[in-house]
């Protein structure tokens, strides 16, 4: 069973940084993509990022388009979410997910595009 741990949340006031991480179990071996959603209260999950393993194509919601940065890193199974210019709309709890190469859902903007969940770390944005 592939065990996704979230850390690097926290309260921060509008305009601050945090980066997230998001580690793989030992259970992970390989790879396809993985990503970070987020649901605020009483809301769905919504698309953050996301970024293909093999050409590190990134992909990004409009809403944290120039503000937000996700990385990988290969060797560790390790996916980065570097905020920046964060504001209060951004307060939500954060979800990391990984699409193994085994898995038919398509897509990477899409919950039902991948097949591990963390089990989300909060970020909360003060005005």
């Amino acid at each position: 069973q592939v065990q996704l741990v979230e850390s690097g949340g926290g309260l921060v006031q509008a305009g601050g940084s945090l980066r997230l991480s998001c580690a793989a179990s030992r259970g992970t071996f390989s790879t396809r993509a993985m990503g970070w959603f987020r649901q605020a209260p009483g809301n769905e999950y919504k698309f953050v990022a996301a970024i293909e393993w093999s050409y590190e194509t990134t992909y990004y919601a409009d809403s944290v388009k120039g503000r937000f940065t996700i990385s990988r890193d290969n060797t560790k199974n390790t996916v980065y979410l570097q905020m920046n210019a964060l504001n209060v709309e951004d307060t939500a709890v954060y979800y990391c997910a990984l699409k193994s190469p085994h898995y038919s859902g398509r897509g990477y903007s899409t919950p039902s595009g991948y097949d591990y969940w963390g089990q989300g770390i909060q970020v909360t944005v003060s005005s």
